[in-house]
């Protein structure tokens, strides 16, 4: 057998890019074309294949490792010829003799069937897709052809994972219900949980248990945009106008959504692959009211200037309040912000508001040392947490998303936001 290494080919203009997967062993049999590692550069993830067939003898690689072109991967042994007949002959007299030992073998295979399914056959962005969702890929079975793994056998087994963490919760708490009772240890008092609440909870667990939710966090720069608000005064009064700083996000969030129409949409048939793009711009607000949380929509945003959203977010919160709100004004939403500023905090995790596919959390901001120009200087900084839908959308359009609105909430933006 002869020897030849396998490097890393002509990959183009990329320098120390990441290993992100081994896809074979010392000792594995390869054929021409077979996957060795897939690499990850800031756009793309590549598969790196075999330019021979053979076997390997030693591995030169792992996981996390920078690569660049000419870098070596493994050392190959090669079969010749010669070596490829001799060994062909034995398989071919020995295979009727094994179809008898094999049919035995078969019906024991419910044991091991997981433990020989070691590495399963997917592309890039599939793999890519797994490695977001936190799922191990080789434990996911193929539908397509070879039992090769696409993105909707990812996500029937998130699903399915779920379902069975939900199933496992509720016998839990069920055994635990029966064995203990709260008031074996002390004094309590039994409460109703308000009505709001109880109708709110199911939408909340169907969402979370159902959506393959996905957190980006970020910090926006407004300091801008809040010396421009505090200084806006009442033309004819001149008084100064009290307009909350979540009127100009509402507004930078709806030109947001007109560059990023995939965030104003709605999955009614994810396996038919039907999603519901919106042509409007309904923005959700949650309100903090005694009886739970309530998710008024403010319509048509787009086409409302900074002084009438900020009148329109103060009547949809006293309705929400005084229960004078609609029953319909709480559906049809294109996207929610949900604002703790008020309160304090910073970065969470919002769950997104079914049938929407994305949740716009707000923190408090607050005074930050910032490098910029050179030199460290003070700036208002707000926290955004924005949760997706990642059956829709991807890390890299989330943070596209979000560099738009930071943009938007951003220095030159803020006088436009008033108009």
């Amino acid at each position: 057998m002869s020897e030849i290494e396998i490097k890393v080919p002509n990959i183009g203009d990329f320098k120390d890019v990441e290993v992100i997967e081994v896809l074979v062993s010392e000792g594995q049999t390869l054929k021409k074309n077979d996957p060795l590692i897939t690499i990850e550069s800031d756009k793309s993830s590549v598969e790196i294949p075999s330019a021979f067939d053979g076997k390997i003898k030693t591995l030169k690689i792992k996981v996390g490792d920078k690569v660049s072109e000419g870098d070596l991967i493994l050392i190959l042994e090669r079969i010749n010829e010669e070596q490829k007949k001799a060994s062909k002959k034995p398989a071919i007299e020995k295979k009727p003799k094994k179809t008898h030992e094999i049919k035995p073998a078969a019906q024991k295979t419910p044991i091991d069937q997981n433990k020989v399914h070691s590495i399963s056959s997917a592309s890039p962005k599939v793999r890519k897709f797994a490695r977001e969702l936190g799922v191990d890929i080789n434990q996911v079975v193929g539908s397509e052809r070879k039992g090769r793994v696409i993105e909707k056998d990812i996500k029937l087994f998130v699903a399915s994972k779920s379902k069975n963490l939900v199933n496992n919760e509720n016998k839990s708490s069920e055994k635990i219900k029966q064995e203990f009772a709260h008031s074996e240890f002390g004094k309590v008092e039994i409460k109703d949980i308000p009505r709001i609440k109880r109708l709110s909870s199911k939408y909340l667990m169907n969402s979370w248990t159902n959506i393959p939710h996905v957190t980006n966090h970020d910090e926006a720069d407004i300091t801008e945009l809040e010396e421009f608000r505090t200084s806006l005064t009442d033309i004819y009064t001149g008084e100064k106008k009290k307009i909350t700083p979540l009127a100009f996000i509402v507004k930078a969030l709806t030109a947001s959504l007109k560059k990023f129409p995939n965030f104003n949409s709605s999955i009614d048939d994810i396996d038919g692959g039907k999603m519901t793009v919106k042509k409007y711009y309904h923005i959700g607000i949650a309100v903090d009211t005694p009886h739970g949380l309530m998710v008024p929509k403010l319509r048509n945003a787009d086409n409302k200037n900074i002084n009438l959203i900020s009148s329109e977010l103060k009547n949809l919160s006293d309705q929400c309040r005084n229960l004078k709100i609609d029953k319909k004004e709480l559906f049809g939403g294109s996207m929610t912000i949900t604002s703790l500023g008020g309160i304090g905090g910073s970065f969470f995790t919002p769950i997104i508001n079914f049938p929407e596919v994305a949740i716009l959390g707000i923190g408090r901001s607050e005074k930050k040392k910032v490098f910029l120009d050179g030199k460290f200087v003070a700036r208002t900084m707000l926290p955004l947490s924005l949760s997706y839908d990642h059956r829709i959308i991807d890390g890299a359009e989330a943070a596209r998303f979000n560099n738009e609105l930071k943009e938007n909430l951003g220095k030159n933006f803020a006088y436009k936001l008033a108009i």
